[in-house]
């Protein structure tokens, strides 16, 4: 800054740069959002933690409900991200499928913002969701991506060649989702510290070994008839 210049207030700053203060206004309404769901939330506090104002978030968003629908499309948006990263149609199929069994594991334990803002979601049964074309989007390719994997499997021997990639992606996300989301109750249940490293590595584990054991399951039994 030239010498005896005055730095502008932090708000005006704030403005020059739209870009990051909707970055800010997301990452502040996530936090807020999954600790209090949608209902709870509140832009006031929103507004307080982000340092911006009310009339910033309305301009951006429009109004609340346009505010948490932004904040579901970025955590979607950075979950798939991280999942393209693995670029598991160019992994042996056996390993793509324990690579994203592994994924989804650690990515629930290391985003509980992101469980927590689903689970608040299905309770009002997607409203704000529904009205989203980019999470449809960004779904897409991956159930392709999946076909590729169970066709190569397929082609390979190595797999059955009558399963559903929707079914298949649904049953891998699902695994972790309830055993990360539930950990406290079934720890009760069960009187077993399913939150301790070991258990959650032995855990998923299996989960690897249930999903190869679905794909591989009818040739194994047609091998245990002869």
């Amino acid at each position: 800054m030239p010498e005896g210049s005055i730095r502008p207030p932090r708000a005006e700053r704030r403005l020059r740069d739209p870009a990051r203060t909707r970055g800010a206004i997301l990452s502040t309404a996530a936090a807020e959002f999954a600790r209090h769901g949608f209902g709870g939330g509140r832009v006031d506090r929103i507004a307080r933690r982000a340092r911006a104002n009310k009339r910033m978030i309305y301009h951006y968003f429009g109004n609340k409900d346009g505010l948490y629908l932004a904040v579901l499309e970025r955590v979607y948006a950075a979950k798939r991200t991280a999942e393209r990263a693995l670029e598991v149609d160019h992994r042996d199929p056996e390993a793509a499928i324990r690579a994203l069994v592994d994924f989804n594991f650690a990515y629930c334990q290391d985003h509980p913002e992101f469980q927590a803002l689903l689970n608040d979601e299905n309770l009002q049964r997607a409203r704000h969701l529904s009205r989203s074309r980019l999470v449809k989007d960004l779904y897409s390719p991956v159930v392709e991506t999946l076909r590729t994997v169970l066709r190569e499997g397929v082609r390979r021997g190595m797999f059955r060649n009558d399963v559903d990639p929707v079914h298949l992606y649904i049953t891998i996300v699902g695994l972790p989702y309830f055993y990360v989301g539930n950990n406290a109750t079934l720890s009760t249940i069960f009187d077993r510290s399913l939150a301790a490293a070991a258990e959650i590595a032995r855990y998923r584990a299996h989960a690897g070994d249930v999903m190869l054991g679905f794909l591989r399951a009818p040739a194994r039994a047609g091998r245990s008839q002869v």
